[in-house]
């Protein structure tokens, strides 16, 4: 699964429950499964986001003789894009929990970081400070977004089932 987003969905039965909570007209039955929903996701995107946060990236080894020094950015890179993960939930046309990374709220040169950072072989190829000439490699844990999302996919599934469940025993 690439970085981007993450859905729980049992289309048949999330269809039919929306649905029914249409003919049944509750708006506040509407809010309150769309709210357990929610904080069934809220575990999920928190520990997406600390995954970013405490992700371990390390550099190759410099060759000899060359220079380095501090960022001239003072905007740090995994807060940065640990920010643009966000948790949407719908109930109506195809109904679910989606995890996903906003690209949108990254800056312009951040914008494919996220990827970058989920390769299968953690390898982050980059220029150096915008230098097309200069590349480096560093590394970082293969895979994080999709080990973080096993990690979690037993308890999502659990939970919405138990919410489909209680709003199903509540319709009829």
């Amino acid at each position: 699964m690439a970085v981007g987003n993450v859905q729980i969905t049992g289309t048949g039965q999330l269809i039919e429950l929306s649905r029914r909570l249409k003919m049944a007209g509750g708006p506040r039955l509407k809010q309150n499964f769309s709210r357990r929903i929610r904080r069934a996701g809220e575990p999920l995107k928190n520990d997406m986001q600390q995954t970013i946060r405490s992700l371990p990236i390390t550099a190759d080894p410099r060759k000899p003789g060359s220079r380095g020094g501090p960022s001239p950015t003072t905007r740090p890179l995994r807060a940065t894009v640990a920010e643009a993960v966000r948790l949407s939930v719908r109930t109506a046309g195809n109904p679910g929990a989606r995890i996903w990374m906003d690209t949108s709220l990254l800056p312009s040169d951040l914008k494919g970081m996220p990827k970058a950072m989920n390769k299968a072989d953690g390898r982050i190829r980059h220029k150096v400070f915008g230098n097309k000439k200069r590349w480096v490699n560093q590394h970082t844990t293969p895979l994080w977004w999709d080990k973080t999302v096993q990690r979690h996919q037993s308890r999502m599934r659990a939970e919405v089932a138990r919410v489909l469940d209680d709003v199903r025993r509540t319709i009829t």
